[in-house]
């Protein structure tokens, strides 16, 4: 069985590219690549959270492996568990420093997703055969077409869609995330649905990569799927738009494209051209990152909660950019060296061999 560093890598970039996205000097100072799409559309940061779902789904077949893919009843709580815990510590993270109100804490986020995302997958693969995890994508991908499609007049807008209904009707106004002034929670319940393919996907593309002996020839096949997967999600968003915020099927396919063409780029840069120099710092970063992802987020509410010159730390840091550098300049720059802070604590971790896991 053929491995791959490129893997490795893979999950490092992602990482890094979710400070970067997460952590700009200021709001209203981005460039516009490492911004959201506003609804419809996806600019290059829309990218990153289905990347960390296909580098998950990659990382549970290399551990289900482990155990010849057996499906137990330990095995089954074990998953549970591990997805509750990721559940609760986004949980956490959006309430800390517990100032809100408990009636206005916010439930869903990036890591509940993962969370719930993770235990359906992990069932299933463990359920099913590669047909089987095929045919239930496609069965989750055009369900789930017909459901947003089932909300009748405005079913894709920001406040007519069913999303956001149901949304409302079991979490309420108060527990979700707000859009320009409309409460929307762009890690809803419903919309986690499609994004557990995104995680099957990168499952069986790692699994079938693993069975190409010939590593050139794994970029060749990655670079022809993936070049049709965005070519699919883009003809399939003339008919139901490629939309982030509802997780749309088309957002799907288009993002897992994007996938497997910059894991053919790393295979070919890392694997064949053995450039494993270069990516020392991307493989130093994937060892640890469910932590460095919560420790990003926890410096962030420390920045938030400490006053300096009668602002937070958080915009007093960024004022310091501002001395040096144009605004948006600034503002990214301000990301990246936190970028590269928290690579150092990855590497620190790596050197000491201390792998922090669920």
């Amino acid at each position: 069985m053929a491995r791959y560093l490129a893997l490795d890598a893979f999950r490092g970039i992602t990482i890094a590219l979710m400070i970067l996205v997460n952590t700009p000097g200021n709001w209203s100072q981005v460039y516009a690549p490492l911004l959201h799409a506003e609804w419809n559309g996806a600019t290059p940061t829309d990218l990153v959270f289905p990347f960390f779902l296909f580098i998950i789904g990659s990382a549970m077949f290399f551990s289900f492996k482990k155990s010849n893919f057996t499906a137990t009843p330990e095995q089954f709580i074990k998953i549970v568990k591990r997805g509750f815990i990721m559940f609760f510590i986004g949980l956490m993270l959006n309430v800390i420093p517990f100032t809100t109100h408990i009636e206005d804490w916010r439930i869903m986020g990036v890591l509940q997703r993962i969370g719930i995302a993770y235990v359906v997958a992990a069932c299933l693969v463990l359920i099913l055969n590669r047909a089987g995890v095929f045919i239930v994508s496609a069965a989750i991908l055009l369900l789930y077409w017909g459901l947003l499609l089932s909300g009748g007049d405005g079913a894709l807008t920001l406040e007519g869609n069913i999303i956001r209904q149901f949304d409302i009707g079991i979490l309420g106004t108060n527990h979700m995330y707000a859009i320009g002034g409309v409460a929307f929670e762009p890690e809803g319940f419903l919309s986690t649905i499609p994004a557990v393919v995104n995680m099957l996907l990168g499952f069986e593309l790692t699994r079938y990569l693993t069975n190409i002996e010939n590593k050139k020839n794994s970029v060749i096949k990655l670079t022809l799927i993936g070049g049709l997967a965005i070519g699919f999600g883009l003809l399939w968003g003339l008919v139901l738009p490629i939309n982030k915020s509802l997780w749309t099927p088309s957002y799907v396919i288009y993002t897992t494209g994007y996938a497997c063409l910059l894991l053919a780029a790393f295979i070919w840069l890392i694997d064949i051209k053995k450039q494993v120099k270069l990516a020392e710092p991307l493989l130093v970063y994937g060892t640890n990152p469910l932590f460095v992802y919560v420790l990003s987020f926890l410096i962030v509410t420390v920045y938030l909660n400490i006053t300096i010159a009668d602002t937070n730390m958080y915009a007093w840091l960024y004022a310091q950019f501002t001395l040096l550098f144009p605004l948006k300049l600034a503002s990214f720059l301000f990301a990246f060296s936190h970028v590269i802070l928290f690579w150092y604590v990855s590497l620190k971790l790596y050197q000491r061999k201390i792998f922090i896991k669920i």
